[in-house]
């Protein structure tokens, strides 16, 4: 039986390497796991944003990979709802399509995972 894995992206795209960490991760488990999840929460859900010009902080830009989700079949891809608000985003201002879940929606999808893992 496969297990369910959701990858929670917390932090903002630049200055630690954890969302490229979560990006790598997600496109290497999507080759073994059909039942992968991704979350984008709080500063996550900058890593979502159009035009990041990575270049002028000397930061390698990751975010054409995020397109590759879709060619390596990721479709579980959420996004907190309450997170987008505070922050003013659209979703049309989102580089990659994704199902927006407001908090309880997310608990719920959290307690579905055999395994979470937070970055």
């Amino acid at each position: 039986m496969e297990k369910k894995i959701g990858i929670i992206n917390r932090t903002p795209p630049h200055g630690k390497a954890h969302a490229r960490e979560a990006l790598d991760l997600s496109l290497a488990l999507s080759a073994y796991n059909e039942s992968l999840s991704l979350f984008f929460i709080g500063d996550g859900i900058y890593q979502l944003l159009a035009k990041h010009q990575a270049d002028i902080i000397m930061q390698k830009d990751f975010q054409p990979m995020l397109k590759m989700l879709e060619l390596y079949d990721v479709e579980n891809i959420y996004v907190c709802g309450e997170s987008l608000a505070l922050r003013n985003i659209s979703i049309a201002q989102l580089v990659i399509d994704v199902k927006v879940l407001n908090h309880q929606q997310l608990s719920t999808t959290f307690a579905l995972q055999d395994q979470l893992l937070s970055f």
